[in-house]
């Protein structure tokens, strides 16, 4: 690779804190963007972009606390080619400024309403002010896939000879593609100064672009955790840091078991799910249920994953369906330390996808009941709800009462929570948190029918050291629905425990 060779190896630039909080509907607190750039820092980012100064002076209040972190990583502001800016970047004690400068004649003269000479004159100044007053620069060509690539030069040109010590190509609508891009940074590479990539996935190709122009002669890739960005995204931090780890065999010193736990992290904080089938961190990338390809990871589980999960933090997962086979029945039934003869296994199979053709999930649970009744096995529940109290409304903050039976140890225990459904969780987890500690990894919930009476089905997944299950309620009341799918999932846990 052309860029590793020039400046020894790949870095990355994340601009989650920045560029991936523009997403609309996102706004991060202070403690939520320390809490992400901690865990950046941790993960081996080389710079981190914590925002723009220019935004407000609680967007300066959080970026000055992330400065203050003592992180490894360089912290970053965005700027715009004014002096003002850079004094804004100053008091927050950042290390660099990302100055950002239009250079598509589109920019120029629709966004500016200036022209080329006064661009490159505002870039040289701020670039000279900006070093004067002890801060790394990245000069940074906005649209630059728009530009003209010779006035583009000379604008990177003149910003090296003022002090810039990197420069960045920004892809700023995804206009770009592969081809393109390689060639693009294998002319531009001959300039003497970094070159980092800024690619926007409008077209879904930030992550294709994003490596080519590394092929091309880039020496840093900007990034956000799970692709978040404005309209379509940016590049991913984990298909850019794996597709070199696996695909080119580089290594980017990202401590890559920690991306899954991480993506977790901002999606939670951010509110921005991530798509079931989101390359690397999407919850169907290590999920199978095609008995054909579950039979082939019995052999070797290369068959069909190109990565083993554990490598980027995750665990792989078998669920049941239409689809499913002997071979994934079979290992699920094995996870639940459940044993049967082939005839019983048969039978099992046979109702799983009896389940799946009536267009339904076959959960954890479902299976146990399924081979419970097969087998005829009825075990005693370790947890049993004996009574139930909920307050709620506009004036009371939402709070549960439970009276349980736990082990046989009869438990009193009240919770609060946003909602009721919440209250009623915690409430039930405070009930058993003196027997084990169970957490709720998962919630979801599917209206089944029409109408304010509508039949609901809510979703669990509830973890417990590092075993983890799925679970399922179902009822009018949402309520009641979640705490019977909360009580599911507990006990099956609690008896694969026991179960050893």
């Amino acid at each position: 690779m052309r860029g590793i060779a020039l400046f020894g190896k790949v870095r990355l630039l994340d601009t989650t804190l920045r560029d991936g909080e523009q997403t609309p509907g996102v706004s991060l607190t202070q403690e939520e963007k320390v809490s992400i750039a901690r865990h950046l820092d941790a993960l081996g980012l080389d710079v981190i972009e914590a925002g723009s100064a220019v935004t407000s002076e609680g967007e300066r209040k959080t970026m000055k606390a992330v400065a203050e972190e003592g992180l490894r990583a360089e912290i970053c502001s965005y700027v715009r080619a004014r002096t003002g800016d850079v004094d804004l970047a100053l008091d927050c004690d950042v290390d660099s400024i990302h100055l950002v400068v239009p250079v598509s004649d589109l920019h120029i003269r629709s966004k500016l309403r200036s022209d080329r000479e006064k661009v490159l004159r505002s870039a040289v100044t701020v670039t000279e002010y900006a070093k004067d007053h002890g801060l790394l620069v990245e000069l940074s060509g906005e649209d630059a896939s728009r530009a003209d690539e010779g006035y583009l030069t000379l604008l990177y040109r003149a910003g090296i000879d003022a002090g810039a010590d990197r420069l960045c190509f920004c892809d700023t609508v995804g206009v770009l593609v592969a081809e393109k891009a390689f060639e693009i940074f294998s002319r531009l590479s001959e300039l003497p100064a970094p070159l980092s990539v800024h690619c926007h996935d409008d077209f879904g190709l930030a992550t294709a672009n994003t490596v080519a122009a590394l092929r091309g002669g880039a020496s840093m890739a900007h990034v956000t955790v799970n692709g978040i960005g404005e309209r379509g995204g940016n590049t991913s931090l984990e298909e850019v840091v794996m597709t070199l780890e696996s695909l080119y065999g580089i290594k980017t010193e990202i401590q890559c078991q920690e991306l899954y736990t991480l993506s977790r992290l901002v999606s939670r904080l951010t509110g921005i799910p991530v798509a079931p089938n989101k390359a690397i961190v999407g919850e169907n990338a290590f999920t199978h249920e095609a008995g054909i390809h579950v039979h082939g990871l019995l052999a070797d589980t290369s068959t069909y994953e190109p990565i083993h999960p554990e490598t980027v933090g995750r665990k792989r997962r078998i669920v049941l369906g239409k689809h499913a086979g002997r071979s994934s029945v079979e290992l699920a039934l094995r996870e639940l330390g459940i044993e049967c003869t082939e005839g019983e296994l048969a039978e099992i199979l046979s109702r799983v996808k009896e389940l799946g053709d009536k267009g339904k999930r076959v959960t954890d649970a479902d299976l146990q009941t399924i081979a419970e009744i097969v087998l005829s096995i009825q075990k005693e529940p370790k947890v049993k709800l004996n009574e139930f109290t909920i307050v709620s409304g506009n004036h009371a903050t939402p709070t549960a009462s439970v009276r349980m039976a736990v082990n046989g140890t009869e438990i009193l225990e009240a919770g609060t929570g946003v909602g009721p459904v919440d209250a009623a969780i915690n409430a039930i987890r405070r009930a058993i948190s003196g027997v084990r500690d169970v957490r709720l990894e998962e919630y979801h919930v599917d209206a089944v029918t029409g109408g304010t009476n509508a039949l609901v089905e809510v979703w669990v997944t509830m973890a417990m050291g590092d075993r983890s299950i799925t679970a399922r309620g179902a009822g009018a009341d949402i309520i009641m629905a979640s705490v019977e799918a909360v009580l599911e999932g507990i006990n099956r846990l609690m008896q694969l425990e026991e179960d050893g």
